[in-house]
């Protein structure tokens, strides 16, 4: 695969977030000739000095064709990654805009430009919620949310015009990605469990899958590299699901913490997420963030990512468990 990039032009959109950093750095590492297209206030990293940046953004149909001309390859990392937003109009549309038409505006600008290759970073939301159960490609529910109808949208285009072109073309659904830098529910998490705002969890049996921002990384770079991956969607995930007592358990052990032999049954903490949910509405809000917060907690989501291991050759190099243990106790990276 390191022969496959060596001075292969590659570009990259959203190289400046959680993966694409991580990303762009391997590309280097491989010897690729890596383009970025930038939003006009983003900063690079002093490391990628020289790389060549492109100004623009995916509603900006110009500035994609002129980011797309001389491409062997897209790898399309950019988007509204708040898959959690409340859903009101404005989110949606949102998620329409940048997750769907961003995505069919680049697809048609590298199409266009004559690119070989594009690589469409979707998400596990693409498909609706399995239930109590862990499910490979072959579960094909309609997504349910704003985030996963636009994500399952740009996946079937990108498909679409992949048979009528011969692009090159592969969808990667990482599970919740965790890893150095990481934003959103799993350090809010950790630092509810380090503050001692979150009570004992019980073990209810429910699994949650989670991938490793380099192996997000490993996936995108063998789906460009690898034949077999043409025209394929694949989960990505660490191997490796947990259920929440577990979660819990590793990070208090991560923070040098005894577990607690006890736990708080879930029909009390159920009951309680509702009280609370309840004032909130009482008080004008829609949401219910703790019955939200406890379903992430003890409910199931797990995909099997067993056919891109098959396929592709991936194999995940970390588990959430190893990560704790090498990221040790410092809990200061991992702000909320």
């Amino acid at each position: 695969m390191v022969d496959f990039y060596r001075d292969r032009s590659v570009l990259v959109t959203g190289a400046t977030g959680f993966i694409g950093r991580r990303l762009v750095s391997q590309l280097q590492q491989r010897g690729a000739r890596p383009r970025l297209l930038m939003r006009p206030v983003r900063a690079i990293p002093a490391t990628w000095a020289g790389v060549e940046t492109v100004t623009g953004d995916v509603s900006d149909a110009a500035s994609l064709r002129r980011a797309c001309t001389g491409m062997d390859t897209v790898l399309h990392l950019a988007g509204f990654a708040h898959a959690d937003a409340a859903a009101t109009p404005e989110f949606a549309a949102r998620h329409w805009a940048v997750n769907a038409e961003g995505t069919f505006h680049l697809l048609d600008a590298a199409v266009g430009a004559g690119v070989k290759r594009f690589i469409f970073l979707s998400s596990v939301k693409a498909v609706g919620e399995p239930g109590a159960r862990c499910v490979d490609e072959q579960w094909d529910v309609p997504p349910d949310t704003p985030y996963g109808r636009a994500k399952r949208a740009a996946e079937e285009r990108l498909l679409t015009v992949a048979r009528a072109t011969g692009l090159h073309a592969v969808n990667l659904r990482p599970a919740l990605v965790y890893g150095p830098g990481m934003k959103a529910n799993l350090p809010r998490l950790i630092a509810a469990v380090r503050r001692g705002w979150l009570p004992p969890l019980p073990e209810t049996g429910n699994r949650r899958s989670l991938v490793h921002v380099d192996d997000v990384v490993q996936a995108v770079l063998l789906a460009a590299a690898h034949p077999a991956a043409a025209g394929q969607s694949y989960f990505v995930t660490d191997g490796q699901p947990c259920s929440g007592q577990e979660l819990y358990a590793l990070i208090r052990r991560a923070l040098g913490r005894s577990v607690p032999r006890w736990a708080v049954p879930a029909w009390v903490l159920h009951a309680a997420a509702g009280l609370t949910d309840g004032a909130l509405w009482l008080a004008g809000r829609r949401e219910r963030p703790f019955a939200a917060m406890l379903d992430k907690l003890l409910g199931w989501a797990c995909y099997d990512s067993t056919r891109i291991e098959r396929e592709l050759g991936y194999r995940p190099v970390w588990t959430l468990a190893r990560y704790m243990e090498a990221a040790l106790l410092d809990v200061e990276g991992w702000r909320d």
